[in-house]
């Protein structure tokens, strides 16, 4: 696919978002690392379960795992590292393929997103 000026940066988040199974490992192996720290870590579990949903559209699957595989790539416009900015422009695609899914993102999957990130938080502080 030739990039155009809409779509560059993306390239290689819509590569790995058609290989499920590696979005599925990276995020988790990367949320482990940031979750405490993460302000939008309930809405992107919560995008995840939406995703990994059976009942979900395929669309709507295709949006929310190009959003997350933005976010578990080990490079991005603005570094993950930099206090207080890293994040933000994850947090921007994933806000902007929320706004356009919203109607799937169930309770269902809010819920599992809470109980997710506890279980994450927690085990991250026993480790501590």
């Amino acid at each position: 696919m030739m990039a155009t000026e809409h779509t560059v940066g993306f390239e290689p988040a819509d590569r790995l978002a058609k290989d499920r199974e590696s979005v599925r490992k990276r995020l988790w192996f990367k949320l482990k690392r940031v979750a405490a720290r993460l302000p939008f870590a309930e809405d992107l579990l919560a995008a995840y379960y939406c995703a990994f949903d059976k009942q979900t559209p395929r669309h709507v699957q295709a949006t929310l795992l190009g959003a997350i595989a933005y976010f578990i790539l080990p490079f991005d416009f603005i570094p993950d590292m930099l206090p207080v900015l890293g994040f933000t422009d994850d947090a921007a695609v994933l806000a902007t393929a929320i706004r356009l899914v919203a109607t799937h993102i169930t309770s269902h999957h809010r819920e599992a997103a809470r109980a997710a990130l506890k279980r994450v938080i927690d085990k991250s502080e026993a480790a501590e």
